[in-house]
């Protein structure tokens, strides 16, 4: 008997406690004394709870300090029925809540203590102070606000009324809690308060008591079971939707993927009838991705392959578009369009380092700016910025990509505008370019889209739209790169990142 109502205690106590513990590191106090009630060993972990509360109390850790304190204070008459060094305790505790606990954290504390005598005196079978306690539980529990602590107490209130025979009070509350904590879903704890009727019931030697609280038993775990089949069925359901989501989320990113390969298939085959079936083989490549969902190696080393393919058709075709009249708009927009691709493939395959060389920036730059003069509009500033020193450039590239972006430059400033070519140093290893303009710019919304290949189909005696595409590649091959500067509002100006 008594070791029933030991067991009954303590499980009582550490469930209770740890449903609203604060999440905090435990000390050392505490976790030795874990270890030693884990051994067995309840005096010595006792002192080290009690040691436990009032280090976490100096410390202004309060809670953790009364959780602790009430821990050792169960271990007194656990088996050795030092109640009165365990009443004195809870004064200590009680007294130390009063004097730093503050608003609903100071009830929930309380509600511990009071708990507390509340399971000494069951062991006690003191009915009066069991109900004294009871209330001044049911206080707190409101007092506090955690719907934790007020199941809690409906259980141990449940569990006082079957222990003592007042079964119809026990059934009322144990109605009104089964409600509550079949709804949070703690199955559990209604199941220990129907075997605890089961049990007492037995031993008062009450058939009827027995028959009748198994017969509801069975019903309820029915019930309990179903319900908790259902969470688990909804568990279920949620999982499928999220993998359902995740499977549409990458459908959708092959489709996105698929449009652009598409649309360079339908730019390619302005090129020749034999890209048609480069296009077939890229359509049978996209299919056959969507299907078997290829590794992004797999795309990698087949957008190389389409790299190469499209490469090949456009050096195949070259010498026929050259045979071709190139005053002809059309055929010298194709030609301009075959070289482009042409560049670009053979980029994207690339896979050399880039080789630099020292260069004397400042006449690097005045023999680029020099190249466009010609082209810039009546009274259009032209000026280089670029100091008499050295840099490690790939000049190849560097030209190609400074002098796209100054004739474009010329083509969009107005008369009387300005076009600067800069040098910047910033860094040992890190160094810029910058072409600005004073024409109209660049919306914000296009400004992503101009470095992107085939992301519409362009009139190609207008431009093939490659050119931007060509000198972002460049430079990423010497490990730098090409954007616009969003702060720059006077125009546009472009920088190109390097570094050695």
């Amino acid at each position: 008997m008594r070791k029933n109502w030991f067991v009954l205690i303590l499980c009582l106590l550490f469930s209770s406690v740890s449903t609203y513990a604060q999440e905090t590191t435990k000390n050392d106090l505490q976790e030795r004394a874990e270890s030693e009630y884990e051994k067995g060993n309840l005096i010595a972990a006792r002192a080290l709870y009690i040691k436990a509360f009032e280090s976490y109390v100096n410390k202004g850790l309060v809670q953790q300090g009364v959780e602790c304190g009430v821990k050792g204070n169960a271990l007194y008459y656990a088996k050795e029925n030092l109640y009165k060094e365990a009443f004195d305790l809870l004064r200590r505790i009680d007294q130390t809540i009063e004097a730093k606990g503050q608003g609903s954290a100071k009830a929930a504390m309380h509600y511990l203590t009071s708990k507390e005598r509340f399971l000494m005196y069951m062991k006690m079978r003191k009915s009066t102070s069991i109900v004294e306690q009871l209330g001044n539980m049911e206080k707190y529990a409101n007092a506090s606000g955690d719907e934790a602590l007020k199941n809690d107490f409906l259980y141990n209130k449940t569990i006082y009324y079957y222990t003592f025979g007042q079964n119809d009070k026990g059934n009322a509350a144990f109605k009104e809690m089964a409600g509550r904590l079949t709804a949070a879903k703690e199955y559990g704890r209604v199941d220990e308060v129907y075997k605890t009727l089961i049990a007492n019931g037995r031993k008062s030697n009450n058939a009827s008591l027995v028959a009748e609280s198994y017969k509801s038993y069975l019903a309820w775990k029915d019930s309990a079971n179903a319900l908790a089949l259902a969470d688990t069925v909804n568990v279920l359901k949620e999982q499928i939707a999220g993998n359902e989501a995740e499977i549409e989320e990458k459908d959708n990113s092959l489709t996105a993927r698929q449009a652009v390969i598409i649309g360079l298939s339908i730019l390619a085959a302005i090129l020749a009838a034999a890209l048609v079936l480069g296009a077939l083989v890229l359509m049978r490549y996209i299919f056959r991705t969507r299907k078997q969902k290829k590794t992004i190696n797999l795309l990698n080393e087949n957008n190389a392959l389409k790299a190469k393919f499209i490469s090949n058709i456009s050096a195949q075709l070259a010498p026929t578009l050259q045979k071709l009249d190139s005053r002809t708009p059309e055929v010298k927009a194709l030609q301009e369009f075959s070289d482009h691709i042409q560049t670009l493939s053979e980029l994207e395959s690339k896979t050399d380092a880039v080789e630099l060389e020292e260069t004397q920036l400042a006449p690097f730059c005045e023999g680029l700016m020099e190249q466009i003069r010609n082209k810039a509009k009546s009274g259009v500033i032209l000026k280089v910025e670029a100091p008499k020193m050295t840099a490690n450039i790939n000049k190849e590239y560097v030209a190609h990509i400074l002098l796209h972006l100054l004739e474009n430059a010329t083509e969009y400033t107005p008369a009387g505008g300005h076009i600067t070519l800069e040098y910047k140093k910033r860094g040992a290893h890190k160094h810029q370019f910058l072409v600005s303009d004073t024409g109209c710019g660049i919306p914000e919304e296009k400004r992503e889209d101009v470095f992107k290949p085939f992301l519409e189909i362009h009139d190609l005696t207008e431009g093939d739209g490659l050119g931007l595409p060509i000198c972002k590649q460049m430079a990423l091959k010497m490990n730098g790169d090409l954007d616009i500067d969003p702060a720059f509002t006077k125009g546009t100006r472009f920088v190109l990142h390097l570094q050695d």
